[in-house]
């Protein structure tokens, strides 16, 4: 018998992540600002277009660290759907497609070519929100893997994009309670 995966329960909420991001940002932008009390001292000697640059590279560091943990929560949201619907044996297709990859694969199965064309095949309806997520996590395994190749990702992701394309999965989609 393959065991359960214990959920944790520290799942990232999206919204709240969107808080901190922004929270985030705004620090940067303050900390990097002749308004900062440390700017003298901190930047002594850098031109205001160095600080400029660095305070940019900073805010695009943070945007895609933002952009990573808010794909890694929707995979999460992803494959909790796929093991409860495993466990509790919903009668539906897609649940029943999911049971058969559980079957082969138990727990590591994998997102992109198992649980989301499962979806598409079986939720329809949901095809190009699949697909959209398809790319967005082409550019997450990008981030993940430590961005040294060039990735043909056919449009440009960031937070903001990534943050868009899991809100309106997650709640448009059919998941499971």
């Amino acid at each position: 018998m393959v065991s359960r995966v214990a959920f944790s329960g520290e799942n990232v909420d999206i919204t709240a992540h969107a808080f901190q991001h922004t929270d985030m940002e705004k620090a940067l932008r303050l900390y990097f600002s002749p308004s900062s009390p440390l700017y003298l001292t901190r930047f002594a000697g850098d031109t205001v277009a160095e600080v400029t640059e660095m305070m940019q590279e900073r805010l695009d560091e943070l945007d895609r660290s933002s952009a990573l943990t808010v794909l890694g929560a929707t995979e999460a949201a992803f494959r909790i759907d796929y093991l409860t619907r495993c466990y509790e044996k919903q009668k539906d297709d897609l649940s029943r497609a999911f049971r058969e990859i559980h079957k082969e694969k138990g727990s590591k199965a994998s997102l992109d070519r198992d649980i989301f064309d499962a979806w598409q095949v079986h939720e329809p309806a949901h095809k190009a929100t699949i697909s959209a997520l398809k790319g967005a996590f082409n550019f997450r395994h990008w981030l993940a893997h430590g961005r040294y190749w060039d990735p043909k990702l056919g449009r440009k992701y960031d937070y903001i994009t990534c943050y868009g394309l899991a809100a309106a999965a997650l709640s448009t989609l059919p998941f499971v309670e």
